[in-house]
């Protein structure tokens, strides 16, 4: 069977859109009747991304598609009308929840044509159970087209390897405004902890006190290992893996009670409300308090996502289709 890939968020970003692509590609690889053949376009700049959404996704993917058996867009981006079965990937739908918070160019493909590519595709992989009801209500996508398939947790994130030295709690997360960075750092001023912010600059005029900007995922795993707890007080997300890789390397969450990540959570962090600075300060201090309890629990739900789980879904979905 081959199958095309679409690899194009291995050159937008570091984030979790391509660190889920990279876990899935690595599962799949060298699987019996399987062929991979990975398909992208462009760089990472603001023309190539243009470029992509309103030309080869539209015209030159689906050229491409024609020799294929089974077409896989690992983003909610794809053709219309593809001569082979065709399976989109839908990490969350905040572009329809909350346009202000996107570039333009993002708010204007998000409004012209997200629902139909959604529609048009044969099979919609939802990251979580809070992104497939997303789906069904925010794109009119029946309901059997919607298969739930968790992402998984790479083999980087251990608890097992060096800490990064100090006294500080983490938060991982592009700067962009639906991250509720600012409030992160307002609670841990209001805790009385450093806060140390990882992740890739992005939009919205975000800028927060404590970012150290991106780092390798070795570096990353021994923030995560050294923090005395991590801190995702995100407003909207479709799955939320810093979560799991936290917990994967041993360190207590604080994430938001809303959207997926208390669903991905599973009962091992302390949820909080994420639009109050009070709260989230308070989940730190809590979740410092119970690292005895949290960081075992933490550790055996991210057990439950291996990466070769969400490839055997994924293989069993393109195999009926095609």
């Amino acid at each position: 069977m081959r199958v095309g890939v679409d690899t194009s968020p291995l050159v937008q970003t570091r984030a979790g859109t391509a660190r889920v692509v990279r876990g899935l590609l690595g599962a799949l690889r060298g699987r019996p009747d399987l062929e991979l053949e990975l398909l992208s376009f462009g760089g990472d700049g603001r023309v190539s991304s243009v470029l992509r959404d309103a030309v080869w996704y539209p015209v030159g993917l689906k050229r491409q598609a024609a020799a294929l058996d089974v077409l896989h867009c690992t983003t909610f981006r794809g053709p219309v009308g593809a001569s082979v079965p065709t399976v989109l990937t839908v990490h969350d739908l905040a572009i329809l929840r909350a346009p202000e918070a996107f570039p333009r160019w993002h708010r204007l493909y998000g409004k012209a044509g997200l629902e139909g590519v959604l529609r048009a595709a044969d099979a919609v992989v939802a990251v979580s159970e809070f992104t497939r009801n997303e789906v069904l209500a925010l794109a009119d996508v029946p309901e059997e087209r919607v298969h739930v398939v968790p992402n998984g947790v790479d083999a980087v994130f251990t608890s097992d390897g060096p800490r990064a030295d100090g006294d500080y709690v983490l938060a991982v997360a592009t700067l962009e405004p639906r991250k509720n960075l600012r409030r992160a750092v307002d609670a841990a001023r209001e805790a009385g902890v450093e806060l140390r912010v990882v992740g890739a600059r992005g939009w919205g005029g975000v800028d927060v006190a404590g970012w150290v900007g991106e780092v390798p995922d070795a570096e990353l795993a021994a923030l995560y290992r050294g923090a005395r707890c991590v801190v995702y007080p995100s407003l909207y997300e479709g799955f939320g893996l810093p979560v799991l890789e936290a917990m994967a390397c041993g360190a207590p969450v604080v994430t938001s009670r809303a959207t997926a990540m208390e669903e991905v959570a599973g009962g091992a962090a302390v949820l909080v409300d994420p639009l109050d600075v009070s709260a989230i300060a308070a989940g730190i201090e809590e979740a410092v308090a119970r690292r005895d309890e949290l960081i075992p629990a933490g550790a055996t739900r991210a057990r439950e996502f291996p990466w070769s789980r969400s490839a055997d879904a994924v293989e069993a979905l393109w195999r009926e289709l095609a």
